[in-house]
């Protein structure tokens, strides 16, 4: 015999799985379309009763700046990317101040659409009359304020400005339960704006008038003295050209600089020709020929040009004449009076320069005295240029000054009765004809399809948090089982039995076939060793387990001789569903020795089935199980049935069940799918297998087919393909 070792349960795999989530859906597409068709229809008849709002939308083109009367191209508009500006028109349109003076000129606070109704607050005030009422301790003017401050607040919740992207057209909305009304308004509001802009061109062009007039006889009196103080100090100090004397006193200094320096210059060289000459000596002819001052002087040039004609004559005439030729004596002569005309000449020019060494010495103190005066003359000028040219700069200053507010002052006048509107509407605002809100069809499209997605949420957590077992699957995965089959779960009354014999009714062929299905998967599992004793069990009661036995007893009846033990004697139910009395002795009289065998089993017609039922309840269940005496039953029925059926009470109420798994052959658990939570299903199978492993698989009873088929349609047709061929046969 081969049995699962239950020791380790198969670890799940972490991968998602989308046919269970489609099958759950699927599971429960009913409830969730039910749900969704009745909140559709709660949500139809809210916004059948909620009151339509109507739009209206008005169109303002505004200008960059206020159009002048002196430029056409202005009068007709110009455009602006002054972002800033428009900013601020926008804000200005959606400012209080235009909001309270349309408020007013409609008069929206008697109007029906602006009621004010009570809020939460006020009804639970009204209904509890211990809550305080803040505006008892109010005076009727705070009353007032606070009324009308509610009432604009909720103007501007309704009132929407909307800029058009990259033009300078604005779009005034506004929204409210009457179509004309909301017309009147967005209209209104245009019209406000741009009055109110025109009254505050108009204020601040009369005000711009009134200084510019004040200050202009300011600005006149200024310049007149401004140029009062110039004509006095031009009269004073004699000044025609103060620019044409500044620049001769420049070019004056500049020439007197030039002879200066010329001057400067000459006496540095007659000085150092002086002091090379007194270093020499007046009587040193020979050096002070050497001087370049003497060798360039043309006399002197001369001279010596005449003495080397001389020298040569001599010497040209002592060779052909004696030291005493007349001639030779002649000639000598004529050397030395040319010798001493030179250095006549040389004293003369020697003399010559000292005395232009004085004459250039006073040159250059004549020319740094009149120096000096001139300067002192330019600077006195450079003051009086400097102070004049400071006054005329006073006076055109106050000349440009006067004349640009005298400018302004003719245009403000001439303008002033021009008032160009600032912005104009380009479309006015009409009564709509179709209702903006509620959007009823949208509305009752999203309630539908958020009511779809609230219902699949629901049904995932329902599903994360059913822990039941509820399919075959499960069985394997979840408690480590075999399945051994499964038993669907046939229409009945509540709170009462499945009908005894529904094993052989007709129209209940698919779960007979179940029922034979698990008879022949214990067959199979038990070749070499014949499963006589078979003990059924639960974890909790009302899972089925006796009408399990019941039927599985019916289909092994079919080929064996069968005995069903009804082994729970707290709480026995087989005697009375095969309609035997209360008093019909069973199991405890036959463990406790007061009757014998044949009186306590009972043989039913029907099925052939014979029954042991469980006798009088006794005081002490499990210790009569517990005796040797009921061991000996057992073997005694072994060997006089080929199949002994045990019906024993739930594995987690007492410990019956763990006794007799002991003594029995083999143990089928049976388990009420989608009603027996996981864990109590895994401490049930954890004691039986501590007690004894011989725990031969899972009975999955109550099993809802059409949930099987929708969400394991593998297993639709299991249990019953024996069935559904011998029909086609």
């Amino acid at each position: 015999m081969a049995v699962m070792d239950t020791a380790a349960v198969p670890q799940q795999q972490d991968v998602i799985d989308l046919r269970k989530y489609i099958s759950i859906i699927n599971i429960h597409k009913w409830r969730i379309l039910s749900l969704a068709v009745l909140v559709t229809v709660l949500t139809v008849l809210v916004v059948l009763n909620i009151q339509s709002k109507y739009a209206s939308t008005a169109t303002l083109l505004i200008e960059s700046q206020q159009a002048k009367a002196v430029s056409i191209e202005e009068v007709y508009g110009i455009n602006s990317s002054q972002q800033e500006y428009y900013l601020t028109q926008f804000e200005i349109l959606k400012s209080r101040s235009i909001a309270e003076k349309v408020v007013d000129k409609l008069n929206l606070k008697d109007h029906p659409d602006f009621e004010v109704k009570p809020g939460l607050v006020t009804r639970l005030r009204d209904l509890v009359p211990f809550i305080p009422d803040p505006s008892a301790a109010l005076t009727p003017e705070q009353i007032a304020y606070k009324e009308r401050e509610s009432l604009v607040n909720e103007f501007l919740e309704r009132l929407s400005i909307s800029p058009i992207r990259k033009t300078q057209l604005v779009q005034i909305s506004f929204t409210t339960y009457s179509a004309d009304l909301a017309a009147q308004v967005a209209n209104a509001v245009g019209d406000e704006y741009i009055n109110s802009q025109l009254e505050a061109k108009l204020g601040i062009t009369q005000q711009a008038a009134n200084w510019l007039g004040g200050r202009l006889g300011e600005l006149r009196q200024q310049l007149d003295d401004s140029e009062a103080r110039l004509q006095q100090y031009r009269e004073k100090e004699g000044l025609i050209d103060v620019a044409g004397v500044r620049g001769l006193g420049a070019k004056e200094l500049e020439r007197m600089s030039d002879e200066l320096t010329e001057a400067r210059s000459r006496k540095a060289q007659v000085d150092g020709f002086i002091r090379v000459i007194r270093q020499y000596g007046i009587n040193n002819m020979e050096q002070l020929e050497s001087l370049p001052e003497i060798t360039a002087h043309k006399g002197v040039q001369d001279i010596k040009t005449l003495q080397a004609t001389t020298e040569q004559k001599v010497s040209e005439l002592s060779k052909i004449y004696g030291p005493r030729h007349p001639k030779l004596m002649a000639a000598k002569s004529e050397l030395t009076a040319v010798t001493d005309n030179l250095r006549g000449q040389i004293k003369k020019l020697v003399s010559g320069i000292e005395n232009e060494a004085r004459s250039v010495q006073e040159n250059v103190t004549s020319l740094e005295a009149e120096l000096a005066k001139a300067k002192v003359q330019y600077q006195d000028t450079s003051i009086k240029e400097t102070t004049y040219q400071r006054l005329e700069r006073e006076v055109a200053t106050n000349r440009q000054l006067f004349e640009t507010f005298l400018a302004r002052q003719k245009e403000t006048e001439v303008t002033s009765d021009f008032n160009s509107a600032i912005a104009r509407f380009t479309d006015h605002a009409v009564p709509g004809t179709e209702p903006v809100a509620p959007k009823r069809k949208l509305i009752v499209v999203l309630a539908f399809v958020a009511t779809i997605g609230l219902g699949i949420m629901l049904a995932f957590v329902l599903d994360a948090l059913n822990d039941t077992i509820k399919s075959p699957n499960e069985v394997e995965n979840l408690l480590g089982q075999r399945t051994l089959g499964f038993m669907p779960d046939l229409p009945h009354k509540k709170h009462e039995d499945l009908p005894l014999y529904s094993f052989f009714d007709d129209d209940h062929k698919q779960y007979a076939e179940a029922v034979r299905s698990i008879r022949t998967s214990l067959t199979l599992l038990a070749l070499d060793k014949q499963l006589k004793l078979i003990e059924l069990t639960s974890s909790v009661p009302s899972e089925g387990k006796s009408t399990s036995a019941v039927n599985l007893a019916f289909a092994f009846g079919q080929m064996e001789k069968v005995l069903i033990i009804d082994a729970d004697m707290r709480r026995p139910t087989l005697a009375k569903r095969f309609g035997l009395p209360a008093y019909q002795p069973g199991l405890a009289n036959l463990i406790a020795g007061r009757e014998q065998l044949d009186d306590c089993i009972v043989v039913d017609e029907k099925s052939g089935v014979s029954l042991l039922p469980a006798g009088n309840v006794p005081p002490n269940p499990l210790e009569l199980l517990s005796s040797p005496r009921f061991t000996e039953l057992l073997q005694q029925l072994a060997q006089r049935f080929d199949r002994v059926i045990i019906d024993t009470p739930p594995v987690q109420a007492v410990s019956d069940a763990l006794v007799i798994a002991k003594a029995a052959d083999a143990v089928l658990y049976v388990v009420a799918a989608d009603q027996t939570r996981g864990g109590a299903v895994k401490s049930g199978i954890h004691k039986l297998l501590q007690t004894e492993n011989n725990l031969y698989g899972v009975i999955l009873n109550k099993v809802n087919m059409k949930k099987v088929a929708q969400s394991y349609g593998d297993y639709s047709h299991y249990g019953y393909y024996h069935y559904y061929s011998s029909e086609q046969s």
